[in-house]
């Protein structure tokens, strides 16, 4: 099976929120080593911002974002490329939806 990718839509660590979502991405990420991937997308990198643009356009379409009409939240979690919470969750509520995810792909 292929990892899932677990992104955290990051601003740095000056944002609080940022870096508390992080955290629990990363216990979850070393509980399931095998089957996560975790990706940290640093929005005021030039790769990041990239990747940011893409979880953007993504959600809202490239004609909301390129007028600057809407972005995907800072923070937020993508896994696969899908919005899967746009608030901190609670480390168990993040291994609950892994778990379901990887039962899914069984």
């Amino acid at each position: 099976m292929k990892p899932f990718l677990m992104e955290v839509v990051y601003s740095g660590d000056h944002n609080l929120s940022c870096f508390y979502m992080a955290e629990v991405a990363k216990v979850v990420a070393s509980s399931f080593k095998k089957e996560v991937r975790l990706q940290i997308v640093y929005i005021m990198k030039k790769e990041g911002g990239q990747r940011y643009y893409d979880l953007s356009v993504s959600l809202y379409g490239e004609e909301e974002v390129r007028k600057g009409l809407r972005l995907a939240p800072v923070p937020s979690m993508f896994i696969d490329g899908r919005l899967v919470f746009d608030r901190i969750p609670m480390v168990e509520e993040l291994e609950e939806a892994v778990a379901g995810m990887i039962r899914g792909k069984q």
